[in-house]
């Protein structure tokens, strides 16, 4: 059996360890690891790697961290084989030959979504029914009716019940006493939010209530309304308001820092809208760093909603981000590599042919059929030993018209502008393009599956085919 030494810092011990075990079962082979006195494995030089390594016996060759250029020196110091790893523990099965797979226990989340519909008396109960159901099809584990501000809404609990009978679970966001005991009554398990205003309600209604400051500034009033509470009895989670950028964003995290280190095992909710809504970017970063500081503090719930274009998949996007932040907080490794599906924008790699194996294998074309390329920079064309490509679609078709094609009919050119449109937008946003395969939006993706002329054309054949 072969003995392999493994060399990482002590940030990555843990994570190591669990990675070679399963490997040395896959790939046969006995493992060491040696965690050198340095936190960073990346910030490891060949130089200072070699005045630390200690290679046990009879080791058949090392693995270094994977930001190590010239290992000579490690070399000659060890006189065993020595390679470098990949940049990415998580890579190490690529690096042994296999394929990169999800770890077996990722998946698993610890943090509630609370999905909140805005204004919800103004819809229908068929309109507010169906945006609840999508809502919970998309991750989120409470539906949460939003009141109108300075109202009642006498049928709010009509609301409820419908959702009720849907299976879903419900909370209510008001502040009106009369308005809370109509949801409650109805079967709504939680109230947000309860402070000065309303607080000596709040053990008629029979539901867990979110307890807010009087003054988010300096959460006045908060534990006057926490000690009413666990006095009736009524059960409770804190939300010390987490505020938009511009108006006390960072001041507000750390009031959640300071709540919990105040109210360690007590339930924390924080609403994550405030900064998704109200901040003119794509939500899905957002909602990941967020969900991330939740994590962390051991914030177990969250509340969001979809009003504004850009976050109109926030719910789906923090269910994606609970599952990365507990794994990566459970096994302490950043969470990379695990899940591609928030990477929307841009995609996680870029693997484009080389110009020059485009030419030739231009040179190699003989039939009809055009094969279109995108390198980063340029639009490729290939067909009937000829090569096309130029950074604008237009200029590309515009070639190839001049040189002459005969095949290029109303349905054949559609498809072609259809294609390297796709193709374009790759190279603009750093994408990789494939021939008839739609570009990846992570969780946005929409699959092109036998949408193409071209495959339908083929399909059409092969089912003819005896």
């Amino acid at each position: 059996m072969e003995k392999i030494h493994f060399v990482t810092g002590r940030l990555a011990e843990k994570a190591l360890k669990q990675q070679v075990v399963d490997l040395a079962k896959e790939f046969d082979f006995a493992p060491t690891v040696q965690v050198l006195p340095i936190s960073v494995a990346a910030l490891m030089t060949p130089a200072w790697i070699s005045k630390h390594l200690v290679v046990p016996e009879d080791t058949d060759r090392v693995i270094v961290p994977g930001y190590c250029h010239d290992i000579s020196m490690i070399m000659e110091k060890t006189q065993v084989p020595v390679e470098v790893g990949p940049k990415d523990l998580r890579r190490l099965r690529e690096h042994f030959g296999g394929k990169a797979q999800t770890p077996s226990d990722f998946g698993d989340w610890d943090i509630e979504i609370i999905g909140e519909i805005n204004h919800a008396p103004r819809l229908s109960l068929d309109e507010f029914s169906e945006l609840a159901q999508a809502y919970a099809n998309n991750g989120a584990d409470i539906i949460d009716v939003g009141c109108l501000p300075g109202e009642v809404c006498p049928l709010i609990g009509d609301y409820v019940r419908t959702l009720k009978d849907l299976g879903l679970r419900v909370s209510v966001d008001s502040l009106e006493p009369d308005e809370i005991a109509l949801a409650t009554r109805a079967g709504a398990e939680l109230v947000l939010s309860v402070n000065a205003s309303n607080r000596d309600y709040a053990s008629d209604w029979g539901s867990e209530v979110v307890v807010i400051p009087d003054n988010f500034q300096d959460l006045a009033g908060m534990e006057d309304t926490l000690e009413q509470m666990q006095k009736h009895n009524v059960p409770f989670r804190i939300d010390p308001i987490l505020e938009p950028i511009g108006c006390g964003f960072a001041a507000s995290l750390q009031r959640y820092a300071e709540t919990r280190q105040r109210f360690p095992s007590e339930e924390i909710m924080m609403g994550i809208g405030n900064i998704t809504e109200l901040t003119d970017v794509d939500s899905a970063g957002i909602n990941m760093v967020l969900l991330g500081i939740c994590q962390e503090l051991e914030i177990r719930s969250v509340l969001t909603t979809q009003v504004i274009n850009w976050a109109r998949s926030s719910i789906k996007e923090c269910d994606i981000a609970r599952r990365l932040v507990h794994y990566a907080i459970r096994h302490q490794i950043p969470p990379k590599h695990l899940n591609s599906d928030l990477v929307s924008l841009r995609d996680t790699s870029q693997n484009a042919y080389s110009f020059e194996y485009l030419a030739e294998l231009a040179g190699q074309i003989k039939d009809h059929n055009f094969r279109l390329f995108a390198d980063g920079e340029n639009i490729h064309v290939l067909g009937e030993r000829q090569h096309f490509y130029d950074n604008d679609p237009f200029l590309v078709f515009d070639k190839m018209v001049d040189h002459g094609f005969n095949n290029l009919d109303a349905s054949h050119s559609f498809y072609l502008g259809f294609e390297m449109c796709k193709a374009m937008i790759a190279n603009q946003l750093g994408k990789e393009y494939t021939q008839d395969e739609a570009l990846n939006w992570g969780h946005l993706t929409v699959d092109e599956v036998d949408r193409h002329r071209l495959q339908k054309r083929n399909n059409q054949k092969r089912q003819l085919e005896p």
